[in-house]
């Protein structure tokens, strides 16, 4: 373990100390919340990126140690390792340098060598390797048997053999790699007939580009592009530079024998080396673009999981429709169903005035503070509605995205809440609770669903999940959890919660009612003092007899609070509340081995707004009334919107209509521009120009540049 610390420290220019820590803390069971929020000690304060980057690196070069052991096994039950091998073998923390000294020794299929070998030309090769002056042809026919009838296929057996040596020589391999990572272009071609078929394709019908500047979205639009039989594509350098830099490294002179080595090189390079290194390439290629769409995906779901919350407010919530009708919820300050009907203001019914009855009626009856309408279709149409009617008092209201609610209200999660209620129901109460608190309802959702992401079904599946789900606990435990009304599926991702964990704590809270303080979580079955100590101070419970329950402390130290307040001459509640006691707070004077600076400097700042919520405030919008659809749209146009979608490529942004329009990288702001994320974030109100509009393609160009 040492040595992976090691080479873990040297990558990532962190101390050696803060990598040994931190793997300890997660070899103990730790979580990387609560390793980034309780022991910044050990770690250094170090937070949850270079958290994450140690974990995962940790575990790939482990994943490298038993590839390792694998090879030497093999290499070993064939009787060929030797000293000089197995400390190249042992020294190697490199994949690609561990397959390439294996090589040799793989199991392989029958190749053309080994046909050669089994021919008994073998010692041919070895002589024609030595580029000595000597008759070839004299040479060659002293191997001519009942297998090789001639010299030349004396000499082409020979020439097999020495290309399968070049193709398993390590040092040509990496040759070859140099050649392909200076000089490759990536190439794709459409497949003849598939012109009319893959014509949303068509700019990559007839496209070269070098492999070093390729996008990652354009790698993946090409690579669904090859899935769907539409493209061919290529990865290849200068054929000519590559086998020219082989020569180089293998022929001496210009005899006879160095010829035949020449065009064995030739061989080598066309038949085995160059599609093996343009697959390495192709692999590496797709995982890098994997990588930064996964990236693009991560930071996008956590910016819409941290979006503003209007809090515990009664909500009244429209999943908005023409024909079959608007669905109308009315939900309490803690998401609960009260109430459900369907008005029929729009076309073919136009029930209009009766639908703003029964608004107002609903509005007046069940104390509504806010109204929610799903961003789906009528959703323009039903909002005007909506703004129009005069409401016995003040409500606010507010367009929601319905991304991954169809998916939400057929799934088990909402059947096992709403099992009487059909899935318009169920759509329509998730979008009020997304106004009440997105992260509590969006949790529900598989966050590939929710719409957000980049070619996130052409990406490495288990690596994409892997990153949501990190994202999604990371906010989980960043905001916070009400232990006393959080869903199963929220508890599921508080740090050190199993799902039969979570089960049992909805289980025992059903049983018991709400829970009274962080101790009795203990008598929840399962419930170890592991587990307690990861999810205690995630969890909060509002109004508790202990004041610390509901704020962010951890109950290891609320002893050390304690003491604060002893000192202060006042108790915890009053030092929570009084400001003028805690400037009394000299950090030092509790400062341990355990509790140092860090820890106490947490537990200040908690102090001074217990429980505090770390999103933004929610902000009422409105989109322009004369834009209805695309046909209302003309260049030039300044028009407000919310970004919906951040890609490498630039922004999605609704503008009000049915298509969202994009603000391509080069229109969000004047001068160079390398990463969209800079400039925007999920949610956010801009104002935007109208540059372009393609209404059969129903495409819409935008700017934000001059604005």
């Amino acid at each position: 373990m040492s040595k992976i610390t090691e080479i873990i420290a040297k990558e990532l220019n962190i101390a050696l100390w803060q990598i040994e820590n931190t793997i300890e803390l997660f070899e103990d069971g730790a979580t990387l919340p609560f390793i980034c929020r309780y022991r910044k000690e050990a770690t250094g304060s170090l937070d949850e990126v270079a958290v994450g980057k140690i974990k995962a690196r940790f575990d790939a070069l482990n994943e490298i140690d038993k590839r390792r052991e694998s090879i030497i096994q093999a290499i070993e039950k064939q009787e060929k390792m030797t000293p000089t091998l197995l400390k190249k073998l042992q020294q190697s923390y490199d994949l690609t340098e561990l397959e390439d000294l294996y090589l040799p020794y793989k199991q392989k299929r029958k190749t053309r060598a080994s046909v050669a070998r089994e021919k008994g030309l073998e010692p041919l090769a070895e002589q024609l390797m030595k580029q000595r002056n000597i008759d070839i042809t004299k040479i060659a026919n002293s191997f001519l048997n009942e297998r090789v009838e001639n010299i030349n296929d004396a000499l082409q057996g020979a020439r097999d053999i020495i290309a399968e040596q070049i193709n398993e020589n390590q040092t040509a391999r990496n040759t070859v790699r140099a050649v392909f990572t200076s000089g490759a272009a990536i190439v794709a071609m459409v497949v003849k007939g598939k012109e009319t078929d893959g014509d949303k394709y068509s700019d990559y019908f007839d496209f070269s580009e070098s492999l070093k500047k390729c996008q990652s979205h354009r790698f993946l639009a090409m690579r669904r592009a090859v899935e769907e039989g539409v493209l061919r594509l290529s990865i290849n350098p200068s054929a000519e530079q590559a086998v020219e830099k082989l020569s180089r490294l293998f022929v001496r002179g210009n005899s006879q024998t160095s010829q035949q080595v020449q065009l064995a090189i030739e061989d080598s390079y066309k038949r085995l080396m160059s599609p093996s290194i343009e697959n390495e390439f192709m692999g590496t290629t797709k995982e890098q673009a994997d990588e930064d769409s996964i990236r693009v995906f991560a930071e996008n779901l956590r910016q819409l999981l941290l979006a503003s919350p209007l809090g515990q407010k009664r909500v009244l919530a429209i999943d908005p429709g023409f024909r079959t009708g608007c669905k109308v919820v009315c939900l309490d300050a803690q998401g609960m169903l009260l109430f459900n009907e369907a008005i029929f203001p729009h076309a073919p019914q136009n029930q209009q005035k009766k639908a703003e009855a029964s608004l107002r009626e609903m509005v007046l009856r069940h104390d509504i503070q806010a109204i929610a309408i799903g961003n789906g279709t009528a959703s323009r149409e039903t909002e005007k509605l909506v703004r129009g009617i005069l409401f016995p008092s003040k409500v606010q209201i507010f367009v929601v995205s319905e991304n991954g609610a169809s998916i939400y209200s057929a799934s088990d999660v909402a059947r096992e809440e709403f099992p009487n209620q059909d899935i318009t129901v169920r759509g329509a109460v998730s979008i009020g609770r997304r106004l009440i608190d997105p992260l509590a309802e969006l949790v529900k959702i598989n966050p590939k669903s929710i719409g957000v992401g980049q070619y996130q079904h052409d990406v490495d599946q288990k690596k994409l999940q892997k990153s949501l789900d990190s994202v999604v606990e990371n906010c989980v435990n960043l905001v916070g959890v009400n232990v006393n009304t959080a869903s199963k599926q929220l508890l599921t991702y508080v740090s050190g919660l199993t799902p039969t964990l979570a089960k049992n704590i909805v289980e025992f809270r059903n049983e018991n009612g709400e829970f009274q303080s962080r101790a009795q979580l203990k008598k929840v079955k399962r419930m170890g003092v592991k587990s307690f100590e990861q999810c205690a101070g995630f969890l909060r419970i509002t109004n508790a007899k202990s004041p610390l329950d509901n704020s962010a402390v951890h109950p290891e130290s609320y002893h050390i609070v304690k003491t604060m307040a002893k000192d202060c001459n006042c108790t915890v509640g009053v030092l929570l509340e009084n400001s003028e006691k805690r400037k009394q707070i000299v950090l030092q004077k509790y400062q341990t081995d355990k509790f140092g600076l860090p820890t106490l400097k947490d537990i200040v700042n908690e102090l001074d707004k217990p429980g505090r919520d770390p999103r933004t405030k929610i902000v009422e919008f409105s989109f322009d009334d004369t834009i209805q659809t695309i046909e209302d749209l003309t260049s030039g146009m300044i028009l407000s919107g919310i970004v919906t979608n951040i890609t490498n490529f630039g922004a999605f942004v609704d503008i009000g209509i049915k298509e969202n329009g994009l603000v391509h990288i080069s229109n969000l702001k004047d001068g160079f521009v390398s990463n969209p994320a800079d400039v925007v974030t999920l949610h956010q109100h801009v104002m935007v120009k109208v540059i372009e509009v393609d209404a059969p393609r129903k495409r819409v160009q935008l700017s934000m540049k001059d604005v």
